[in-house]
């Protein structure tokens, strides 16, 4: 099971590390009931820290079990999208690129 968190291409990296962690928190405390979070937990609850455009970042707010973050000190633009961890993944989740 994993956990996909993606970040916008734009953010400042500085941001973007507290995107991440901020991310990975908010999709735990939000899907925490769900069988899929303790199935995850119990595991090794890997994470997938993927950076995307604009147009991907958009595109991947129509997936379930979601949770978009904005930034404050960003004028709540918004930064990242966590998603509740599963076994199978829609397909354009093959082709984020890894945020490096």
């Amino acid at each position: 099971m994993k956990m996909y968190i993606l970040i916008k291409d734009d953010v400042p990296l500085g941001f973007a590390v507290l995107a991440s962690s901020h991310a990975a928190l908010a999709a735990y405390l939000k899907f925490e009931e769900k069988p899929a979070i303790k199935e995850w937990l119990s595991g090794r609850f890997y994470k997938v820290v993927c950076k995307v455009n604009q147009k991907e970042f958009d595109r991947a707010k129509i997936f379930e079990d979601n949770v978009v973050l904005t930034e404050s000190a960003l004028d709540n633009k918004e930064v990242a999208i966590a998603f509740c961890p599963r076994e199978e993944w829609p397909k354009p989740f093959k082709f984020y690129k890894l945020f490096k």
